[in-house]
């Protein structure tokens, strides 16, 4: 009969037709998480031959991408995606305003190296931080778990009494909020003739790459090998 010949070879095959359960020993895939890179001019790489490769936060990818070694004893671990969306003369405030729409995937990190052209302006301190602050909020509102590394900014002492305010506002924010701080991005770079571009403003190649080393600092401890960071506030 037909219905018992089907019945026989169903039980024969059933066992090599079914879905083969994954082994422990599989690892399981490697998830990319992103991280934004919020800033000026000095973030968008102005002035280099090739900012897509030389501005500090394409060198941020580069020591991202050796963590990620196929080759390397944690396959699992997790693969990072840097954003560079750095805009040439932007301020707190319009970073701010762009915030959403340069936010419109999930962000595990978010490296915030805004305010340098809000000093340069002297516009108040207390707008700076008040921005920074909320953008801040808004992505974290977003990204549950959310880390931020905030990138602190400094003004010439010529500047007098407005630049003890506005250096103080970085270091006070990242505290006050717990976020990850890198007290200067142009340490070694500002001020130095061979760091920088014929303009004694926008870093040259030299210049991004002690830049990367300067942000590494404060974004290494944030990456886990585990792939899953957690939030700070």
């Amino acid at each position: 009969m037909i219905l018992p010949r089907l019945l026989v070879l169903t039980l024969l095959l059933g066992p090599l037709l079914a879905p083969r359960p994954a082994l422990a020993t599989e690892p399981a895939p490697a998830a990319t998480r992103t991280i934004l890179v919020l800033g000026d001019s000095l973030t968008f790489g102005y002035g280099l031959p090739d900012p897509a490769t030389q501005a500090y936060p394409a060198l941020l990818q580069q020591k991202l991408d050796a963590l990620a070694d196929p080759t390397a004893a944690a396959p699992a671990a997790a693969r990072w995606r840097v954003v560079n969306a750095g805009v040439s003369g932007d301020t707190t405030s319009g970073g701010l305003r762009r915030v959403d729409w340069v936010s419109r995937q999930p962000i595990a990190i978010l490296v915030l190296a805004l305010g340098s052209n809000d000093g340069l302006r002297g516009l108040d301190p207390a707008l700076v931080e008040s921005n920074l602050a909320a953008i801040g909020e808004r992505l974290a509102a977003k990204n549950p778990g959310l880390r931020v590394l905030l990138v602190g900014q400094r003004m010439p002492v010529s500047m007098g009494d407005y630049a003890a305010r506005f250096d103080a506002v970085f270091p006070t924010l990242a505290a006050t909020r717990g976020w990850a701080f890198a007290p200067f991005l142009l340490e070694g770079v500002g001020g130095v003739p061979e760091m920088n571009q014929a303009d004694a403003i926008h870093p040259n190649e030299a210049g991004h790459v002690r830049m990367a080393e300067t942000v590494w600092t404060a974004l290494a401890p944030l990456v886990e090998p585990s792939g899953a960071p957690g939030g700070n506030r």
